[in-house]
């Protein structure tokens, strides 16, 4: 009964302390955003460009210099010197999912069970969280929800950083499926020393076998027009065998990660995202020749065998990308960090990424291709939704990202979040003194 009273205290505590913002209202006229310096987001950079939408839709990104506009009935908004880049995509994300990690009631990211296909990140996705509106603040405008647990997971969705609800924020509704893949090893963190142990998964065959039993099932199934009665596991699952979902895998040794795109493939599964990646570089050539997108885990972090160079996960992106992998820089599981997604980009830009673009488009085009949202979303385009942001300086540079207008489908966004009101609150408590 105490720990149910301190659990209210802590949730009455949180929601005292001030609301989000309102979701913002539908665009009512036509924008344009004059003079930037416009990053498309597909490698181009217009230096003294224009961006215009309405209704929620691109309609214009040109060279100011070059082109004749007709501005009438237009809201100008001039942002001489400043930088427009289309929003930023946080891939394999729980935001939303979980709010407190130490209270159990605001942690909503798996279910019990190993085989759960038919579990639904979408439905569970808080836009009430306090989360979102931070990683609106870093730039980061479009978060893929997934879920974790089991062998099996369920299904993910893509969700805006904008909405009362899951029905309005939601943009892609299960646009895959997530797998743990079994390897030969697996790690576990003790909290004794700090230390990282690694065993060996005595249970790897069973869970393959009930994984080629569960995928043989679902593709039989997937076959039949109407299924009579309908199995929700199966009928979850049907979009792997048309292409209209992915698989993501995790897994990040080298030889899991073949063999788990070997399975992928011999149960007739024909779009396998890995997740995580962290021995990518082993089997690069694999990669690319499966053509196989890569969305790494964190790369702030030191790599995983004691041989590897200290600054291994810094390089590698730059790795991959030179290589010719279609890469994705994500956090993870580290939701708390999530904000920092630009920065990782700036990161890899120091260490072997060809240019800050190609970075750029590592939280953005690539991303959008690799979650089957590139027609809508991830760069400036003509036709494409104004999801995008004006930053003060270089977005990926955490000295210089500055958020001064953020834009999802045309509304212009309430960048206040409790960051900021905090730092106001103790701003004012230090001056008083």
């Amino acid at each position: 009964m105490k720990h149910f009273i301190s659990t209210l205290f802590v949730l009455a505590s949180v929601s005292a302390l001030a609301q989000n913002p309102a979701p913002a209202r539908p665009q009512t006229r036509p924008i344009a955003l004059m003079n930037g310096i416009v990053h498309v987001g597909n490698g181009q950079v217009i230096p003294n460009g224009v961006v215009i939408f309405d209704k929620g839709i691109i309609t214009t990104v040109v060279d100011a210099t070059t082109t004749r506009l007709n501005l009438n009935d237009v809201e100008v908004i001039n942002v001489a010197g400043k930088h427009v880049y289309p929003g930023l995509i946080s891939p394999a994300s729980t935001v939303g999912l979980q709010e407190v990690a130490a209270v159990r009631a605001t942690v909503d990211k798996q279910e019990v069970g190993a085989l759960n296909p038919n579990v639904r990140a979408l439905i569970a996705y808080n836009t009430d969280s306090e989360i979102i509106p931070t990683i609106r603040n870093n730039g980061i405008l479009l978060t893929q929800a997934m879920p974790q647990g089991g062998t099996v997971s369920g299904s993910s969705s893509i969700m805006m950083a904008d909405g009362w609800n899951w029905e309005d924020a939601v943009l892609k509704r299960d646009d895959g499926i997530w797998l743990n893949w079994p390897g030969y090893f697996s790690r576990d963190f003790n909290f004794d020393d700090f230390s990282v142990v690694v065993k060996k998964n005595e249970k790897r065959d069973e869970t393959i076998g009930a994984l080629r039993a569960t995928f043989a099932d679902a593709k039989a199934y997937a076959a039949i027009t109407n299924p009579m009665p309908m199995n929700l596991k199966l009928e979850a699952m049907r979009g792997l065998f048309t292409g209209r979902q992915n698989l993501y895998v995790r897994a990040d040794y080298g030889k899991d990660i073949i063999e788990a795109v070997q399975f992928a493939r011999s149960v007739g599964v024909p779009k396998v995202v890995i997740v995580g990646g962290e021995e990518a570089n082993r089997v690069v050539t694999f990669l690319k020749e499966q053509n196989v997108p890569v969305i790494l885990s964190a790369l702030h972090r030191l790599p995983n065998r004691e041989d590897e160079p200290v600054d291994l996960p810094y390089r590698l992106p730059g790795i991959l990308q030179k290589s010719g992998v279609l890469v994705s820089l994500s956090y993870a599981d580290e939701w708390w960090r999530t904000r920092n997604l630009p920065f990782q980009a700036g990161t890899a830009v120091g260490f072997g990424v060809s240019d800050r673009e190609e970075a750029l488009k590592m939280i953005t085009s690539n991303t959008a291709k690799i979650l089957g949202i590139d027609k809508l979303v991830g760069t400036l385009e003509q036709g494409k939704q104004a999801t995008l942001f004006v930053s003060a300086g270089d977005a990926l540079d955490m000295r210089t990202n500055v958020i001064e207008q953020a834009f999802i489908q045309g509304r212009k966004i309430d960048l206040d979040d409790r960051h900021k009101r905090l730092y106001q609150t103790y701003k004012k408590k230090y001056e008083e003194k």
